[in-house]
């Protein structure tokens, strides 16, 4: 089958405006369908925060967003995303699941009928005739039905394609790259024939968040993948290019990844390891965004990689704070970040604390009583800078939450200042 959705009839016979009076209804006739369709198919009555409520969460709102854009521009490409391929991703995603099409199929037929409820509920509102509604009855049904066929047809091409992950030959190859000490090159050039996989000079490695979702066919060929396991991973040969972020970004969808630096291949592992650092510290909240470069992170990677060497720099640098109070603490390591980060003045270290200049000149000079010549001293000084920063990065996790997946790390409490590295 493998056609795109038709963009014109029953559509073209539509006016263009009922596109903006559909738009509104959008993000609330979502909630609705997802409702609706979790309440009546127990396959989907998962969690909505884990991959099967994410999957059915971006394929109900893509395809309505779609379908309005369908209406506004019936003779063109729709702006919007392409409802063939998200369907193809949700007929793929049953494929790899191991159901049939019967669950996805409902979950089309429910859709469409409660989207026609909403549909008879704004209608009388906005004064549309019935000559318009049998014509937009008309495309809704040619809409779900087409969605229906292209998630058949990737449903069809999934189970046809052998999957990477499921390879053998290609799993075993990805150990081989990632062992440590990994293979002689006869024994990897042996392993990359078998998988019919070209060794690349470098590699790049991507951990991804457990439990996530994938379109495998979205992958590229060349890319391997270990994702049905507790740290799901993948390598690309070469460096991380913004067509390799896309690929990711359509297989992988809303979930959150760390990209290793591009390696050579014999250090795939380094890779592999830096970015398994990187997601746990975005998924404690530490480092932001979806898609996490390790190449961007260098040095809160390096600050964050040795908890406990870290607290032995603090014991040896700061230990001499111990006998204050916490609330002492607290003030005067924040105000002696700032000021070895800034090397500012009194008053423009007051601006970025929020405090009197007068203040700040109080507590430096408390720290130098404290402290005595190790501010003069380079090599103390920079062990008292390390030790703060770590201390600063690590307070950035936000509070444990009840239920958190693991990537191979630990989830501490909220820390403040200091006293989280003793």
């Amino acid at each position: 089958m493998n056609r795109a959705l038709a963009s014109g009839v029953p559509a073209a016979h539509l006016p263009p405006r009922l596109a903006e009076l559909i738009r509104p209804e959008l993000p609330s006739l979502a909630e609705e369908i997802v409702a609706e369709i979790r309440r009546a198919i127990p396959e989907y009555a998962r969690p909505l925060d884990g991959p099967y409520g994410h999957v059915l969460r971006l394929g109900v709102e893509r395809n309505l967003a779609a379908f309005a854009e369908r209406i506004a521009a019936p003779s063109g490409s729709p702006a919007g995303d392409d409802p063939a391929g998200t369907a193809r991703m949700l007929g793929q995603y049953e494929a790899h699941e191991g159901r049939s099409m019967d669950s996805l199929q409902a979950a089309y037929r429910i859709g469409g009928q409660v989207a026609w409820r909403r549909v008879m509920k704004v209608a009388p509102r906005h004064d549309i005739s019935s000559a318009v509604l049998s014509r937009l009855a008309d495309a809704l049904l040619a809409y779900m039905d087409e969605l229906a066929a292209q998630s058949l047809d990737g449903y069809l091409h999934a189970k046809a394609r052998p999957i990477l992950a499921l390879d053998e030959r290609r799993r075993r190859l990805l150990r081989l790259l990632l062992a440590v000490p990994g293979p002689d090159g006869a024994e990897l050039q042996e392993a990359a024939d078998g998988a019919g996989w070209t060794l690349p000079d470098e590699v790049t490695l991507v951990a991804v968040e457990p439990e996530a979702p994938c379109a495998w066919t979205a992958l590229d060929e060349d890319v391997l993948a270990e994702l049905e396991c507790p740290e799901p991973h993948l390598l690309l040969p070469g460096p991380f290019t913004p067509g390799r972020r896309a690929m990711l970004d359509e297989a992988l969808p809303g979930r959150r990844i760390a990209v290793g630096p591009a390696m050579p291949t014999g250090q795939a592992a380094d890779s592999l390891r830096w970015a398994r650092q990187a997601l746990g510290l975005a998924l404690d909240g530490v480092l932001d965004g979806p898609v996490t470069l390790c190449e961007e992170n260098l040095v809160t990677l390096w600050l964050l990689s040795d908890p406990a060497l870290v607290e032995q720099l603090t014991r040896r640098r700061l230990g001499i704070l111990d006998g204050m109070t916490p609330g002492q603490q607290d003030r005067l390591t924040e105000t002696l970040r700032t000021w070895l980060v800034t090397r500012g003045t009194a008053a423009e270290i007051a601006e970025q604390l929020h405090i009197h200049p007068q203040t700040v000149r109080y507590r430096m000079r408390k720290i130098e009583q404290t402290l005595g010549d190790a501010l003069a001293d380079p090599e103390a000084r920079f062990g008292i800078e390390v030790a703060l920063r770590a201390a600063h990065l690590r307070s950035r996790r936000p509070a444990p939450a009840p239920h958190h997946p693991a990537v191979g790390r630990r989830t501490p409490a909220r820390p403040r200042s200091l006293r989280h590295l003793r």
